[in-house]
């Protein structure tokens, strides 16, 4: 039988996983770094169809997984670290722990990971004050003043989720007005304990040299005035970045690093494209599953022309 290996397992690749299963090619998915992805992470999500009341994203990507277990996919938590493509169409993945596995075709679905302000001390700090997950490490921060950079739908998660244990929440925003959907823009503006501070970015951390994050220096964006906000705690969400390096210069990448495909398709033979690590514009998990589903039904018609 041929062989199928996803990379990666959010919803794309575990999606890809279900439906590639129930077609009997008992795909190989690897995990890599970050299994299931930032939704994970997430502490409810309320726009995924048939779960009126929401789920947790963790709960969410632990059904996918069983799901595709159930039809035969099988896990395994190594992380690629290249790609070569094959003469007669699919690849060799030369893995983390120097191990190369050859598969008749591949989908690509790695998906995205959270993006770093850039600071210095930030690498330094992270953990100690820094974090880009609320639900992992907000419960770390009880009665303090916690603050949330980022406008989108996740920044606003983040804050209205930490309301349950800081004394206070600011949202620092670097525009005027929030990019998040309209609803979840409505309960952070409406919640008593969120304030926000618009026109602003983080342009210092203090202080990475007592081992502890005490403060920010924020900057107008309007004005150039600087000012310094005490905090116990900084979750930063300001969006995603591509995990693409390890396609580097086999794939076509847009400016910001997301993989360019045709759809599903790539120009390599046996290689396919799912989710956040192309899609810079809706990233959503309901997208993300349908490029799987997409990319799945591709990769089992070309294993059918190759008489799998």
């Amino acid at each position: 039988m041929k062989s199928l290996v996803i990379l990666g397992s959010g919803p794309a690749g575990l999606t890809a996983a279900i439906y590639a299963g129930r077609a009997g090619l008992a795909p190989l998915v690897l995990d890599g770094p970050a299994p299931g992805g930032p939704l994970v992470t997430t502490p409810l999500i309320e726009n995924i169809p048939g779960f009126p009341d929401g789920i947790a994203g963790f709960d969410f990507i632990d059904l996918l997984r069983r799901q595709a277990e159930k039809f035969g996919a099988r896990f395994q938590g190594d992380n690629v670290d290249r790609l070569v493509p094959l003469s007669g169409g699919g690849a060799e993945l030369h893995l983390g722990d120097g191990s190369v596995v050859k598969a008749d075709a591949v989908i690509i679905a790695t998906g995205a990971g959270h993006r770093h302000l850039g600071l210095p001390g930030e690498k330094e700090l992270s953990g100690h004050g820094i974090s880009y997950c609320a639900t992992c490490d907000g419960a770390f921060h009880r009665g303090q003043h916690i603050a949330v950079v980022g406008g989108g739908d996740t920044a606003m998660e983040e804050a209205l989720f930490l309301t349950r244990f800081a004394s206070k929440v600011t949202v620092i925003h670097r525009r005027d007005a929030f990019r998040a959907s309209k609803i979840m823009a409505q309960r952070v503006l409406e919640n008593p304990k969120i304030e926000v501070r618009w026109n602003a970015v983080v342009s210092a951390l203090v202080d990475p040299a007592q081992g502890k994050l005490t403060a920010l220096k924020l900057r107008d964006t309007k004005t150039n005035e600087e000012s310094v906000l005490e905090v116990g705690a900084l979750f930063v969400a300001i969006g995603l970045v591509p995990a693409s390096k390890p396609f580097a210069g086999v794939l076509e990448t847009d400016e910001n690093g997301y993989l360019r495909a045709d759809g599903v398709l790539t120009s390599l033979p046996g290689v396919f494209i799912a989710g956040d690590v192309a899609d810079s514009r809706y990233r959503q998990a309901v997208t993300a599953a349908g490029a799987g589903c997409r990319a799945a039904i591709e990769a089992m018609h070309y294993l059918e022309a190759l008489g799998a």
